[in-house]
């Protein structure tokens, strides 16, 4: 009996009844067990070897040396050779977790990022080729980094050959999209479902004339949904994601996954089936590549998280992304006021101990304001007046900001909008560069610096976005680009800075100081016992509306992070903190009893 064989012995009852009973095809399912002993048949040995000892350390992931990364492989290193020859700069920074945006062939120049796949299993020409891909997840295993790519299983492009063999009148292939003859029913599901993007892709259905019907296409026409209730979608789906692994890619984050399953007179999100769908590839990902994990884009309020990660007896993701945090502490860094980010952090505490997230100030999307509405009027908060605050505070437009962002996706008739931006704009980095004001600059690297100490000091593993580490700035060009010019989120979305990465050696440049001030951050995540899997993570009260204070616990270490998110001086009192403690960034020996933080302040304090 191989591995293979002896870990689907084991789970071969459940995932067989799940099929059965979302499906009911039995030579589908033998198909299914016929493409995963294939998949297991096709791993390389270094992928055995690494399997076996992820089996014999499942928490590999939540270790306190995890550090990840988001980067578009274009705008970092032109391609994935490129990528292959930017390691070492990786290497430096101490990155074991890096999620390369879509990569997979894609049309152009409407492909929403990368997030409407042409093709799931060839990487697109323009960044390289599957040798590329081989090639530079096999050096990063050796450097002890994780490879992590997008796998989008809701939908595919318009462009895909089961789109273009539905629109030639292939009913098999019909069969595999959510299509209806006529716009009754759409209409019908349209009015309980909300719209991804209401000002710029309205509704959830096309009428596609080639073949006579109306498709689901959730976020844009050019993306047509799946039709999992067919089984050949979960089948092909499930091999596309296999041979992905066996080319070395670690981590799936699987894209929209609240969205895979439609019902009528529903949302069409958060459904029964769809945690059917995810523990069922829990279930196969376990059999054929253990060394693989899932993160699920779930951009929910945390009481709707639990459910992805199913129980500890039958999980389904093995990490989420922790979107409403990031929202939260934007809020808290513009308004001085914590209660949204330690109700909010609260509540993610409280979730079974087998729900773990991937934390991170910026990604490559914007930042949805999606608060606590009923918390905040608890603390008297206007919802609509606090959100326009927020994304009026970080254009820059409101009176007295230190940002520099745009706006996203605004709607006239809710007011509703989102916010882009790097982290370094956001915190006031580019208004003092631009002004030629040192002193605001100083300001805005203690709130940059300040952001991230916060969010690696939250439960779970913190990601950077790629250029956050030497302060990248904004990026305008995109205004004079016509294919680009439309979406504000390419704000961010910029070409990496080489010259400027150059100068993270040069004291006292912007550069150098940001990119040593994360690495002290990260030596001490490495470093500190508190930081490892078995710690115990909750909020503290300060007594003080301004400042966030986490308490990381294990049975004989206890660490305390303190983050004064205003501009004023604060004090704290810690109840129960008596005793001395190392503040392990400045060195000193504190009081965490009382203390009074500096604007901005950050400090990590070990018990002695």
């Amino acid at each position: 009996m191989n591995a293979f064989e002896r870990r689907f012995a084991v789970r071969k009852d459940e995932l067989e009844w799940l099929y059965m009973e979302l499906y009911d095809d039995r030579d589908m399912l033998d198909a299914l067990e016929r493409a995963m002993a294939d998949a297991y048949a096709a791993r390389s040995l270094s992928l055995r070897r690494l399997d076996g000892r992820r089996e014999r350390d499942p928490d590999w992931f939540l270790s306190g040396k995890m550090l990840g990364m988001t980067m578009y492989t274009d705008l970092f290193a032109g391609d994935l050779p490129g990528l292959y020859r930017r390691l070492d700069y990786l290497a430096e920074q101490g990155i074991t977790y890096l999620h390369l945006m879509p990569l997979l062939k894609m049309p152009h120049p409407d492909n929403d990022g990368g997030y409407a796949v042409e093709d799931f299993s060839q990487v697109d020409p323009l960044l390289g080729t599957n040798e590329d891909l081989e090639k530079l997840t096999a050096a990063m295993r050796k450097r002890g980094m994780s490879l992590c790519l997008d796998f989008v299983m809701n939908h595919t492009a318009d462009t895909h050959e089961w789109a273009r063999r539905a629109r030639a009148g292939e009913q098999e292939y019909i069969d595999r999209y959510i299509c209806f003859d006529t716009p009754d029913i759409p209409r019908e599901m349209e009015k309980t479902i909300p719209d991804v993007f209401p000002a710029t892709a309205p509704g959830s259905f096309i009428y596609v004339p080639e073949i006579g019907k109306y498709v689901c296409s959730s976020f844009h026409p050019y993306q047509w949904d799946l039709n999992y209730r067919n089984p050949a979608v979960f089948n092909d789906m499930v091999s596309a994601m296999l041979y992905l692994a066996g080319l070395g890619v670690e981590v799936l984050r699987v894209d929209a996954t609240p969205y895979l399953w439609k019902e009528m007179g529903t949302t069409c999100r958060n459904l029964p089936q769809v945690h059917t769908i995810m523990r069922m590839v829990r279930l196969i990902t376990e059999c054929v590549c253990p060394a693989v994990i899932l993160k699920g884009e779930v951009v929910m309020a945390p009481k709707e998280l639990a459910p992805y990660f199913g129980t500890q007896e039958k999980p389904e993701c093995h990490i989420l992304y922790n979107s409403s945090t990031m929202c939260t502490q934007w809020s808290a860094l513009a308004s001085g006021d914590i209660r949204q980010l330690k109700h909010q952090l609260d509540d993610l505490n409280s979730l079974p101990g087998h729900c773990h997230f991937v934390n991170y100030l910026r990604c490559h999307d914007d930042i949805g304001w999606g608060l606590n509405e009923d918390f905040g009027r608890s603390i008297g908060q206007d919802p609509l007046l606090h959100k326009k605050y927020l994304y009026e505070f970080y254009e820059g437009s409101f009176p007295g900001s230190w940002a520099r962002g745009e706006r996203y996706n605004y709607d006239p008739v809710t007011q509703d909008a989102r916010t882009c931006g790097t982290t370094a704009s956001l915190c006031g980095i580019e208004k003092g560069l631009y002004e030629n004001d040192p002193d605001q600059v100083d300001t805005g690297i203690q709130r940059d610096l300040m952001m991230h100490a916060a969010m690696m000091c939250m439960a779970g593993f913190p990601m950077l976005s790629s250029g956050d580490e030497i302060g990248q700035l904004n990026g305008y060009e995109y205004h004079n680009d016509p294919d680009r010019w439309e979406d504000s989120r390419n704000l961010h979305r910029t070409a990496f800075n080489w010259d400027n990465a150059a100068l993270r050696g040069q004291s006292g440049t912007v550069q150098q100081r940001i990119w040593d001030g994360l690495r002290q951050l990260e030596h001490i995540r490495a470093a500190e016992p508190c930081f490892g899997a078995d710690t115990w993570v909750t909020t503290w009260d300060s007594h003080n509306d301004h400042v966030l204070v986490l308490l990381r616990k294990t049975q004989t270490e206890t660490l305390a992070g303190l983050f004064n998110f205003s501009g004023q001086d604060q004090t704290v009192s810690l109840d129960g903190m008596e005793g001395d403690f190392t503040d392990l960034i400045s060195g000193e020996t504190v009081s965490c009893a009382s203390r009074t933080l500096s604007p901005w302040q950050y400090s990590l304090c070990r018990k002695v």
